[in-house]
């Protein structure tokens, strides 16, 4: 018979022999799980978004129908701005980067030389701390306050959650007809901001859309699995608030802003999402008959504008013609800030109505004048010239070229998924509603309660564009030492 060896059993480092193993091995420890934070915790963690947050939540405040230009969402602007800069001056430290500051002061330019150079500097102070505020503190103070990822996210949650009030108020004013005026019916959603300010709730409801499209397509990591499913939901149901809203602009601008953050999130996945879209209008429109008729011939309005269009139409057209006219007058320098009102006469056609009917919504009827071209670029062209629009225009297009170069060649933190950004939602957001608001642009300017959104929408695509950092680079996320 052979003999059996068998194999020495280790021995430990002293020699030794290890204890008898039993049966079964024992379990591993489990694994340490950090304390959740406390609520002080997590309010020092997310504080500096906190501020932007408060002008968002203050847009929910009704704004009656008064004449009171002043806001709420404006003095939490000014608090904004002046807390940014006491705390730049506390560090004592450069708070922008060259680049950042070139870029967000160069629509300061055309506004002073605008100022400075009409025939009554006094009457254009008002618009010169408009603009000011809207296109040069505001988005400033943004950037300084938004000083990781965790703050914009704080930033998009709010503003989903004012687009969901707004919606919601918008849709309970088109059931219950107690909305503004549409074609003799209060029937027009225009949530909190009433009547005067009728592309309010509309801006604010497309803005929280895309909110919702860019965290569903592109969720951020170690996210729950619901949340995808949950912001694309969201994102459909804001559809319908933003249908009631009967704006033709609103809608336009939304449908490039959503191509185009499709389209940077994949190419398969926007033709998936499209499809789905597309299903959802069929059903929402024609199976239930959401105000379809009237839906119907507001979008066949936009088509029939050269044939057969209505008074709104014909007012813009002869106001768009009317800027071009005031600018020739002055063509480098514009006849100054609040000059298009006193020039409008004196340029427009006959065909120019005397103003727009205003009613329903809480609001007696009223006939509000038209004091502005309905169209931002023209409104800076007649205004501030070549000098103020290129001034203007080239903060946008610099903010573009750097926020979708950010977006598409940006470098990914160390184990990234997909080697992806883990702030993807952020960019696609930034580029969509950039998108948004230079399409809106055509249609719009700048003026009601619901202004203070386009400061902190232009300071957000800021602060992806120049300030970002990616997650997981080394050194610290601030607004101070990321911009390069």
């Amino acid at each position: 018979m052979a003999a059996t060896t068998t194999a020495p059993r280790p021995r430990a480092p002293d020699g030794r022999a290890p204890a008898p193993r039993s049966g079964a091995d024992p379990a591993p420890p489990a694994p340490h799980r950090p304390p959740a934070p406390t609520a002080r915790a997590l309010l020092t963690r997310y504080a500096p978004g906190l501020p932007v947050v408060a002008v968002l939540l203050l847009l929910c405040l009704p704004t009656g129908s008064g004449d009171s230009r002043v806001t709420p969402a404006d003095a939490a602007c000014a608090a904004l701005v002046l807390w940014c800069a006491l705390r730049a001056l506390r560090d004592r430290e450069r708070p922008l980067t060259r680049r950042a500051a070139l870029v967000l002061a160069a629509p300061a330019v055309g506004i002073a030389l605008a100022t400075v150079t009409s025939r009554d500097p006094a009457a254009g102070l008002p618009g010169f701390v408009r603009y000011l505020e809207v296109f040069v503190l505001v988005p400033a103070a943004v950037v300084l306050a938004l000083r990781h990822s965790r703050h914009a996210r704080l930033v998009m949650a709010g503003l989903l959650l004012l687009a969901v009030v707004q919606g919601a108020v918008g849709v309970h004013q088109y059931v219950t007809g107690t909305g503004a005026s549409y074609r003799g019916q209060d029937i027009r959603a225009v949530g909190t901001f009433g009547p005067l300010d009728v592309m309010g709730m509309s801006t604010v409801v497309s803005h929280g859309l895309l909110v919702a499209l860019a965290v569903g397509l592109a969720p951020p990591a170690r996210s729950p699995r619901w949340l995808r499913p949950a912001a694309l939901g969201c994102a459909a149901a804001l559809v319908v608030p933003l249908v009631l809203s009967f704006s033709r602009g609103a809608w336009i601008a939304t449908a490039v802003a959503c191509a185009a953050v499709l389209l940077l999130a994949g190419a398969r996945l926007a033709l998936r999402t499209l499809a789905v879209v597309a299903c959802a209008g069929v059903v929402l429109v024609g199976g239930f008959g959401v105000g379809s008729q009237l839906i119907g011939e507001r979008l066949g309005s936009i088509t029939d504008v050269t044939a057969a269009p209505d008074q709104s139409v014909t007012d813009r057209y002869t106001l768009w013609a009317a800027a071009v006219s005031i600018w020739r007058d002055a063509p480098l320098t514009g006849v100054g800030l609040k000059g298009f009102p006193d020039h409008r006469d004196a340029h427009a056609s006959l065909a120019l109505s005397s103003g727009s009917d205003i009613a329903g919504a809480g609001s007696d009827f009223r006939r509000e004048p038209l004091l502005s071209p309905h169209n931002m670029y023209l409104l800076v062209l007649s205004e501030q010239g070549l000098v103020g629009l290129l001034a203007l225009g080239g903060c946008w297009a610099a903010l573009a070229v750097c926020a979708v170069r950010r977006l598409r060649t940006g470098p990914a933190p160390p184990g990234a998924p997909g080697g992806r950004w883990t702030e993807r939602d952020c960019g696609l957001l930034a580029v969509g509603m950039l998108c948004w608001q230079l399409v809106d642009f055509l249609y719009a300017d700048i003026g009601g309660p619901s202004t203070a959104l386009t400061g902190v929408v232009f300071g957000f695509v800021a602060w992806w564009a120049l300030a970002a950092r990616p997650a997981g680079e080394p050194g610290p996320a601030t607004g101070t030492a990321v911009a390069r």
